[in-house]
């Protein structure tokens, strides 16, 4: 059968689908825009030079062409963001660290000062032992550099207030500036904030605790008070360290305020016999919300 021999009911649906699929092509030259208003479809073709009127809403981004995507930056790859650690705010101070073994934790209060705390860094090191200086920020401005030195050896430096005041004969405006300044002036000499404070004589208020974390840092306090400062001698001093050893201990001492040659040259006693003994001298770690 030919094409003058089909049945026009054939020939015109044979037309009607050929009709079809040129207006299909059509709409896909010119842009077909579809919307659906009740049950009712409505079809609406752009004509191919007319400037298609956008739609209300949020307007679609442009197709890109198959080169384009793979100049388009990822997202949702990659580590996540780590969300900035808050910082506790304790109701009274941390006494010891934890962990396995016998550790403990040597810290030296109020320096640095040129005439002791070069000696104490010098026995430090010897030993290759990490510790805390909580240092004052009025002796930071005059000794910066040993500062920067506490931090290059691996010890760890706390804030000591700036003057060294009972906390809890201040307001509240000038503890925080005591603890801000002396911080402060810690960056400056070593390149960091400190994370660790502890009150002058123990003294320690709600303040003291709030403001502190507020700036970042954890309170830290002493289980072994050698009472270096009431210059009691060397044996003393070495003998408070020996008896009060333990693990978890933290042991106060001082490398200013006073003559604190009985504490440079205690060190150099009980160190070595306690590593002899089997402690581990270490330094905390922290804990965050």
């Amino acid at each position: 059968m030919t094409k003058d021999q089909l049945p026009p009911r054939l020939l015109t649906r044979r037309r009607a689908l050929l009709a079809g699929g040129a207006a299909v092509g059509a709409a896909g030259t010119a842009g077909l825009f579809t919307t659906f208003a009740g049950d009712e479809q409505v079809r609406r073709a752009a004509a191919p030079t007319a400037t298609p009127t956008p739609a209300a809403g949020p307007q679609a981004r442009s197709a890109l062409k198959p080169s384009s995507y793979r100049l388009q930056p990822l997202t949702g790859f990659g580590p996540p963001r780590a969300a900035p650690r808050r910082t506790l705010v304790r109701h009274a101070p941390m006494l010891q660290v934890n962990g396995r073994g016998r550790r403990m934790v040597l810290t030296f209060d109020d320096g640095p000062d040129a005439r002791y705390t070069p000696h104490i860094l010098d026995t430090l090191r010897e030993y290759d032992i990490r510790a805390m200086f909580f240092v004052c920020g009025e002796m930071v401005a005059e000794n910066g550099d040993l500062v920067a030195r506490m931090a290059d050896e691996g010890h760890v430096v706390g804030n000591h207030t700036w003057s060294h005041p009972l906390l809890t004969r201040l307001s509240r405006r000038a503890i925080r500036s005591e603890m801000e300044r002396t911080s402060d002036v810690i960056e400056d000499s070593c390149g960091e904030r400190p994370v660790w404070f502890r009150a002058p004589y123990g003294a320690w208020n709600r303040a003291a605790f709030q403001l502190g974390a507020e700036l970042g840092m954890d309170p830290l306090a002493w289980t072994v008070d050698t009472l270096d400062w009431t210059t009691p001698g060397t044996r003393r001093i070495v003998d408070r360290v020996e008896n009060g050893a333990a693990p978890g201990v933290v042991v106060l001492s001082h490398d200013a305020g006073g003559d604190r040659s009985q504490s440079v040259h205690a060190l150099r006693f009980y160190l070595p016999r306690l590593l002899d003994a089997g402690y581990h001298l270490t330094v905390p770690e922290r804990h965050y919300a």
